[in-house]
């Protein structure tokens, strides 16, 4: 077992790892241009001319979602309670299943670019302009941020690089190849993204199960508790009933209505494919637990002593996966590991830079200017694209302000204005009664129900309350809170549609379960026509079914060995 006294170190750069890295760079700029040349349409630049195949999709899917503060933030969680962290990737699983069975078939049917977009088909404008602004100020905020902070910390410890030149590096390296090539350039450089992200997370994987012995003596080296996923509902981080009734609140927010991920399942040639590729980043989502989360646990029974430990609560978690880098990974890896860690940062950021400029160029300037041509409009997502680069470079100085417990907050915002928007989806597909005006209540008085939460929390760090009022909100687990906010925004929804008049069924062609077979009146849209309404072969159809049963029998497995 290595000497604690080692964690500390930095780890040095040899030539074989710049080279390595340098190869990466290349790679990644060369997919970049490529596609630069070939974009012509907005359809090109923001869809990738809707005609990518399933395992692009699928690898782009896994690493829009995989970044840096995965590799902080699930191995960190690993060191301090175990695989439980392990659920939400696991029921990502599911999540992206009903992604690919449920709403994408809605999705390609609409021709649409945007999830506003569908919003406003289906209900009104002002659903559009809510969720699209609210999007594009969370990803600003909160995932840009998170991001950078995630990338900072990993290159300082493992490193010793300046925290503010690397994230300024990457941001602008990221933002170049982004404005370049637009989706089609994002989806490519991802699928390598994804091979080397987990190449290099399964070399140190397998390492440190070398240097602690196996997996039976990582098992007697961590608490028993450690490998026992199922918590009870009293626990105050991973409660069984907010993980199985909460996290797929969040769950169904992100994968079935976030620009950043839809957006790359509706570039896809057929609704066949995009179901393939769902099924496909379902199964690459069952890996985290193992690359990720475990080496957590690893770190923490090689070099216990390192780590702060509070009433039985580690601490200072982040220091596990560097840790583990420093300690483990001999020349030549070290390159692949930070390749692998720049992928990871990398592929999220290019996601939420084309995502959001997707959403401010069509849902707020092609609004103001209707009669925009395909090249104006491609060179606008440009430009917007650029603007969110200079957001991201004007964040680099504040990293050194964001703590670990505001990175947990920053993580929190997502669960505070997932439930109403998934309220309205769910609801918004299955219930043809639900009009605009119960979903605009909906989300506005889940706004403020997150907002209220989201504010005090913050606060109760510095000024403790005590009213019993505030400590019933802020004391409840916040997957509780998103059922509750759920349920809230639910029954506010179904009064007020109820209580106005229904929606014309004409104009809910194709857009719920029961007006699915309706013809829907769409036009050509960045030279692409309409879709046929079933793209799905019977074969295709028959496999995707295969593979998805395969999926949630796995998962359910993995359940039930580690409950």
């Amino acid at each position: 077992m290595h000497q604690a006294t080692l964690a500390l170190q930095h780890k040095g750069l040899e030539q074989i790892d710049l080279i390595v890295i340098a190869i990466y760079f290349a790679i990644i700029f060369g997919i970049g241009f490529y596609f630069a040349q070939k974009e012509k349409t907005s359809s090109d630049y923001f869809l990738a001319s809707r005609n990518v195949g399933w395992f692009a999709i699928g690898a782009s899917l896994f690493v829009s979602n995989i970044s840096t503060e995965h590799f902080i933030g699930l191995a960190g969680s690993g060191a301090s309670s175990g695989l439980a962290v392990g659920h939400f990737e696991w029921l990502a699983c599911i999540m992206v299943l009903i992604l690919g069975w449920v709403f994408v078939p809605f999705y390609l049917r609409s021709n649409v670019f945007t999830m506003p977009e569908f919003l406003e088909r289906r209900f009104n404008r002002s659903c559009a302009v809510y969720l699209a602004g609210i999007s594009i100020l969370a990803y600003i905020f909160t995932k840009i941020s998170v991001h950078l902070y995630a990338a900072a910390v990993v290159l300082e410890k493992v490193l010793g690089w300046n925290p503010m030149t690397a994230a300024l590096i990457l941001i602008v390296v990221t933002g170049i190849y982004t404005i370049a090539g637009g989706l089609a350039a994002v989806i490519y450089t991802d699928l390598v993204q994804t091979v080397i992200l987990i190449i290099g997370a399964v070399i140190l994987t397998v390492i440190g199960l070398e240097h602690v012995g196996g997996m039976g003596q990582l098992r007697a080296l961590v608490p028993a508790s450690y490998f026992h996923m199922i918590k009870p509902a009293t626990d105050p981080d991973f409660p069984w009933t907010g993980i199985f009734f909460g996290a797929p609140i969040l769950g169904i927010w992100y994968w079935c209505t976030d620009q950043v991920i839809v957006q790359r399942v509706l570039s896809a040639k057929d609704e066949g494919n995009a179901k393939a590729a769902t099924i496909f980043a379902g199964f690459l989502k069952i890996l985290p637990v193992f690359i990720l989360v475990l080496p957590g646990l690893i770190a923490f029974a090689l070099y216990r002593d390192q780590f702060r430990v509070v009433d039985g609560v580690v601490q200072n978690g982040d220091i596990a996966y560097p840790m583990l880098v420093i300690n483990l990974l001999p020349a030549g890896l070290v390159g692949i590991m930070i390749a692998a860690l720049m992928a990871a940062l990398m592929g999220a950021m290019s996601s939420v830079f084309n995502s959001a400029s997707t959403l401010v160029t069509l849902d707020f300037y092609k609004k103001i200017r209707p009669d925009a041509s395909e090249r104006q409009l491609v060179t606008f997502g440009r430009y917007a694209t650029g603007m969110l680069v200079i957001l991201g470079i004007l964040w680099v100085p504040f990293i050194k302000l964001i703590s670990a417990q505001l990175y947990v907050y920053l993580q929190a915002v997502q669960a505070y204005i997932s439930p109403p928007i998934a309220v309205c989806f769910i609801f918004g597909i299955t219930w043809p009664r639900m009009n605009g005006k119960g979903a605009i209540s909906s989300l506005l008085s889940g706004f403020v129900l997150g907002s209220t939460r989201f504010v005090f929390e913050v606060l109760d760090k510095s000024h403790h309350f005590t009213s019993p009022a505030i400590r019933a909100m802020l004391d409840i687990n916040f997957l509780h809170y998103a059922v509750l906010m759920f349920v809230i925004c639910a029954s506010i929804m179904v009064a007020v549609s109820l209580a106005t008049p229904a929606p014309e069924l004409s104009k809910l062609a194709g857009l719920t379960f029961a007006t699915a077979e309706m013809k829907l009146d769409t036009i050509a849209i960045g030279g692409q026509n309409q879709r046929p309404p079933h793209t799905e072969t019977r074969a295709q159809h028959n496999l995707n079914l295969a593979m998805s049963a395969l999926l949630l029998l796995t998962v359910i497995s993995l359940w039930v060995y580690f409950r």
